[in-house]
């Protein structure tokens, strides 16, 4: 097989020409110097520059405006943290509200929250000092499973759905569509099909995938760019292109979708929720923070910080988090940069100790964050329909999934891709000193099965191991200290991953050109933009 230009004579787990040696920098044979996004075709590399808040083209948070309402001042919030400021500052979110979006500045000081937080209007922002400056304690334990302390929420549903009326490629900008008379430029859209037997047939998932059988599904959230109405069938131009091929044999359609929150953040403060270690491993998946149903958010030096009523010792001891971090559900265009979160008192199954947690979302970009002592520190979970989405120099470190409440028995957890076929993601320049993996985990956690599909592992470092047995392709360009396995190391994980995935420059991520794929593909984009 000819790697585009490259001799058939190198075999894809070598390094190709123009690798390393004596210290010398090198490409990708699936990027050279000229690469444009239709580069390649059976091999080939996804534009991952849309990722991020604004798709990359903005600041986030940089534009944010509008009124200010100070909790302490204005709301009287204490920032002693002796008294509960729950209502002083949902209070301040309420104001902002009503004003049509504004900054909820929350100085200096530590604010104890016997409840929760939330935001449910656009355009508002909560704002701290800095993460070593103001910190905010929750202290609600019970209640909250599959829930969070701070909830900004959009209400997400369709109110028209427009059967395609053709299928379309991998990387496409265009559906084709009988009827799309109501659909306007500018609207909102999803992007998705039922998953039908055929479709889990042609994955080798019968009987595996369950859970989502038979129910339609949104794999792409788009915004329209124009619709062409003057023949039929009419043409829908989106956003960013897909990441999967499309086919009206799973009654793909187009949906409209309404109720997204926009221009939300929460920037600069820290946040912690741990209290009793009975309590954490009482009730499963409880976050600190969530994002569902935005667009155009973000969230911005956040960190976690050892709670006031964590243990001082045994079990739970100096824990930050209940169990989860941050969540980020049905969503696009998130940006999260320059945030740690870590040791969670939860780290047991059912959904626990999972640090950044992606679900179902497009275009979604992580960068610069630390993970610390999680179960999964790094996450894609639940479901069908993640895609485009990038963690960008993210380092992991203290993975650990436990066995049971109090017990020391477990394995390595490692970052990875959780369920149903995460697709064309990219992990840039990022560091795994616990593991990473995209395999297929077959039956686990309600029936997985292949975790992803044309995924990219570039410049991975770490002194732990790196997974990728994904179906039909993925890639692993440029590593440093980890241990690669992209053979089937079992029979169950390697499962129907055949063939081995794409493999170049092992021990070499240090030389590799350009440092960040997503950040050259932004450069490269945005310089072509009119």
């Amino acid at each position: 097989m000819s790697l585009f230009g490259c001799s058939s004579e190198n075999p894809p787990n070598t390094l190709l020409a123009g690798a390393p040696d004596g210290g010398s920098t090198w490409r990708s044979a699936l990027y050279p110097e000229d690469w444009t996004p239709d580069f390649g075709a059976d091999l080939f590399l996804p534009d991952f520059s849309y990722a991020g808040y604004r798709n990359g083209e903005g600041l986030p948070g940089s534009d944010a405006g509008g009124a200010a309402f100070d909790v302490v001042a204005q709301f009287g919030a204490d920032p002693t943290g002796t008294a509960d400021s729950t209502g002083a500052i949902q209070g301040a979110i309420g104001a902002a509200e009503a004003a049509g979006g504004g900054i909820v500045q929350i100085p200096d000081g530590l604010y104890r929250l016997d409840g929760v937080l939330a935001v449910s209007a656009s355009n508002v922002v909560l704002r701290g000092a800095g993460p070593e400056k103001s910190r905010l304690f929750f202290t609600k334990d019970t209640g909250l499973e599959y829930s969070s302390h701070i909830q900004i929420r959009g209400t997400l549903a369709s109110d028209l759905e427009i059967p395609l009326s053709a299928d379309a490629e991998n990387r496409s900008f265009v559906l084709e569509a009988l009827d799309a008379q109501d659909l306007e430029p500018g609207e909102d859209i999803a992007v998705g099909w039922v998953i039908t037997p055929e479709f889990i047939e042609e994955h080798g998932m019968t009987g595996t995938w369950e859970a989502f059988n038979d129910t339609w599904q949104p794999f792409f959230y788009r915004s329209v760019k124009a619709v062409d109405k003057s023949s039929t069938p009419h043409r829908v131009t989106i956003d960013v292109p897909l990441r999967y091929p499309v086919k009206t044999r799973d009654k793909s359609s187009v949906r409209r979708m309404k109720g997204y929150l926009r221009e939300v953040g929460v920037e600069r403060l820290s946040i912690s929720n741990a209290t009793s270690f009975d309590a954490a491993w009482g009730q499963n998946q409880v976050h600190a923070i969530e994002l569902s149903g935005v667009d155009n958010a973000w969230l911005r030096e956040v960190h976690s910080f050892s709670s006031p009523l964590a243990p001082a010792s045994g079990d739970g001891a100096g824990a930050h988090l209940q169990s989860g971090g941050i969540v980020i559900k049905n969503s696009k265009r998130v940006t999260v940069a320059e945030s740690r979160m870590g040791y969670a008192m939860n780290r047991g199954g059912g959904g626990n100790g999972y640090l950044f947690e992606m679900r179902q979302s497009s275009e979604i970009l992580i960068r610069d964050c630390e993970a610390t002592a999680g179960r999964h520190n790094f996450i894609q979970n639940w479901g069908f329909g993640m895609t485009g989405s990038v963690w960008l120099r993210v380092k992991s470190s203290e993975g650990r999934s436990l066995v049971e409440k109090g017990s020391s028995v477990g394995s390595t957890g490692y970052s990875e891709f959780h369920h149903s076929l995460a697709t064309a993601n990219l992990i840039d320049s990022s560091t795994f000193d616990d593991g990473v993996s995209i395999i297929n985990r077959n039956f686990e956690s309600t029936g997985a099965g292949h975790t992803g599909t044309q995924n990219v592992f570039w410049a991975a470092r770490g002194s732990g191991l790196l997974r990728s047995l994904q179906f039909g392709t993925g890639y692993v360009i440029g590593t440093e200290g980890l241990e690669v396995i992209t053979a089937s190391e079992t029979p169950l994980v390697g499962l129907g991953t055949a063939p081995d995935d794409f493999v170049e420059g092992l021990g070499a991520a240090s030389s590799l050109v350009p440092a960040s794929l997503y950040e050259d593909q932004l450069k490269r984009r945005l310089s072509q933009a009119p």
